[in-house]
């Protein structure tokens, strides 16, 4: 049967391009498909397929630089788990991963050798990626490389670099080595090479697909993606969570879960009251999901904890407590009035002030915030 947007998808993209990805083994389907969901991550109109599949084509790979610093290792543990494409396709097709301390095949100063081989040799044409924050105090001595410190590896390599990319709310923020009282003066990689050209990709950790969309972007126009005020690519921060969340229509009808496991939590009704953080947060988690886009968390029933917003560990906790009110707004409602009547009202409030608060009377029903 013929299917129209499959002769227009294939349209967009030439023969040549498709022919020499089904000699690779990918089948044209596959490359489409990924052409396409690249597409419209990047909120691209579906003409700009066929650039992106000749950007993926040319022979033009930038090298790549990935540091680790103060984290955890979850975003190259989400980055390993890419799919759609596959950490592997992402490497030996679309990058030239030049280091990246978990991955590679050398080790003491050979991978240090050809790190710097590369610094030396590409200096501002390869991107660097840092995931973890980097300690500032004592001169940065809480967390060193081959006896250097990340403060001066990371002035170094991003300060040389085309382009540098924090993946995860560490490098984008200092995350939760930042948090208070912050013994090691952890920062993020803006505030400690403060010249460099840095994209965040905030979360805990990052969505494997934002980095591969964001790298798309810079090898098909050159540039890193237009971003918000902290530095977050739009295409993938630009709405909140709460604006896409599949349990919207049950906060708008007044119906929460009042605690984990009880009736309204088993079908599906708002976290909000459990301490979902979503009115307050910019992701795409609902439309782009984790696990090959099966799932995220409020789909699972847990709310979230806001996790990509500046000092999230600070500032969003208590996790499981509605978070005390935020001034800001010229509108107070608590969440059991706004099934009530005041639904349309919260929502133009929403969107007039571009941010998402808890809004709720300073009554005895509100749960203050722990010291």
């Amino acid at each position: 049967m013929h299917d129209p947007e499959k002769t227009l998808l294939e349209g967009s993209v030439s023969e040549e391009i498709l022919q020499k990805w089904e000699a690779r083994g990918v089948n044209r389907r596959d490359f489409l498909k990924f052409c396409s969901v690249m597409t419209a991550s990047l909120a691209l109109p579906a003409t700009f397929m066929g650039q992106i599949a000749e950007a993926m084509e040319a022979d033009n790979r930038p090298p790549v630089i990935w540091m680790e610093f103060q984290g955890c290792t979850g975003d190259t543990e989400a980055f390993l788990r890419a799919n759609q494409p596959t950490a592997a396709e992402i490497i030996l097709d679309y990058l030239s991963i030049d280091y990246h301390e978990t991955i590679m095949a050398a080790a003491g100063h050979q991978d240090e050798a050809a790190k710097n081989a590369t610094v030396e040799k590409y200096k501002g044409k390869y991107i660097a990626i840092v995931e973890g924050s980097i300690p500032m105090a004592d001169g940065g001595v809480y967390c060193t490389v081959a006896g250097n410190s990340a403060l001066n590896i990371a002035r170094e390599v991003c300060g040389n670099a085309a382009a540098t990319i924090a993946v995860g709310t560490c490098a984008s923020y200092g995350g939760l080595p930042a948090a208070a009282p912050n013994p090691t003066g952890a920062v993020s990689v803006s505030e400690a090479v403060p010249g460099a050209t840095v994209l965040n990709l905030p979360g805990c950790p990052l969505n494997a697909e934002n980095l591969t969309a964001a790298i798309v972007h810079f090898l098909t126009f050159g540039k890193l993606p237009a971003t918000d005020s902290f530095g977050r690519p739009k295409f993938a921060y630009g709405k909140r969570i709460h604006d896409n969340c599949e349990r919207r229509a049950h906060f708008d009808a007044g119906q929460y879960a009042e605690g984990f496991g009880d009736a309204g939590h088993r079908q599906g009704w708002c976290l909000y009251k459990l301490g979902c953080k979503g009115p307050e947060t910019f992701h795409n988690c609902p439309t782009i999901r984790y696990n090959e886009g099966s799932s995220w968390p409020v789909q699972a029933g847990h709310g979230c904890i806001g996790c990509s917003e500046p000092q999230f560990w600070d500032s969003m906790t208590p996790f499981y407590r509605r978070l005390p009110q935020v001034p800001g707004f010229g509108v107070e409602a608590t969440a059991d009035k706004i099934g009530l009547g005041l639904a349309a009202a919260t929502a133009v409030a929403f969107g007039a002030h571009g941010v998402a608060s808890a809004l709720r009377k300073d009554d005895d029903s509100t749960v203050k915030r722990e010291d």
